[in-house]
């Protein structure tokens, strides 16, 4: 089993990626913004069902990489470093406009969980970032390391649908904020950027 400072550590850096506005978060709040909150619910649902599938092929192939072979773990380690902090540095360069409402048409929730999970499922990004995020806290000597796995994947997922309900609750005032005031987006970039630089360091001077 994961051990309590371990799992510590990844619940904070986890609450630092999903309540801090990304992609999954925008879309929650497009979607709750122009078709009311329930759209905005099940949107963060289709979401967080679209990364338990990534988690899931994540611990298909990273069990037996890390279980067996400290040559392909250490491969998959930096290369999960590089793409980590790669993320960063895109994300404090990025500057990508906010449009809540822009372009995106009512819909309902069925619907809206629908292609929620189709966008998250089909999303490279988010498959490589599972693979480059989960085994930097697996510890080969506390037992199955499918079951660790699975439940750091668990505990993303939902940290994720969480933070993407609270912000379809309020999708109204935030995305107000957010239009009138581009600086919280350009800092929140700054910010995520800066996490995943920090985590893909980490992940890069971790021993197996």
């Amino acid at each position: 089993m994961i051990d309590h400072a371990t799992l510590i550590t990844y619940v904070l850096i986890v609450l630092g990626f999903v309540f801090i506005p990304g992609p999954a978060t925008l879309l929650t709040m497009a979607r709750a913004a122009s078709s009311g909150t329930k759209a905005g619910i099940a949107t963060g649902a289709g979401i967080a069902a679209g990364d338990l599938i990534h988690t899931s092929m994540a611990i298909v192939g990273l069990s037996a990489i890390i279980a067996t072979s400290a040559l392909l773990f250490s491969i998959v380690k930096y290369a999960g470093a590089a793409f980590l902090i790669y993320l960063g540095i895109r994300a404090m360069l990025d500057k990508a406009p906010i449009e809540l409402n822009g372009g995106v048409p009512a819909i309902g929730a069925g619907r809206a969980f629908r292609q929620a999970v189709l966008t998250e499922v089909l999303n490279p990004k988010t498959a490589l970032f599972f693979l480059a995020f989960l085994p930097q806290f697996v510890r080969p000597e506390h037992g199955s390391i499918g079951l660790q796995l699975a439940i750091l994947g668990i505990v993303f997922v939902l940290l994720g649908l969480v933070s993407t309900v609270v912000f379809a609750l309020g999708a109204g005032r935030l995305g107000n904020l957010l239009r009138r005031h581009p600086a919280v987006v350009k800092w929140q970039g700054k910010v995520v950027g800066t996490i995943y630089c920090a985590v893909g360091v980490r992940l890069a001077l971790q021993e197996r």
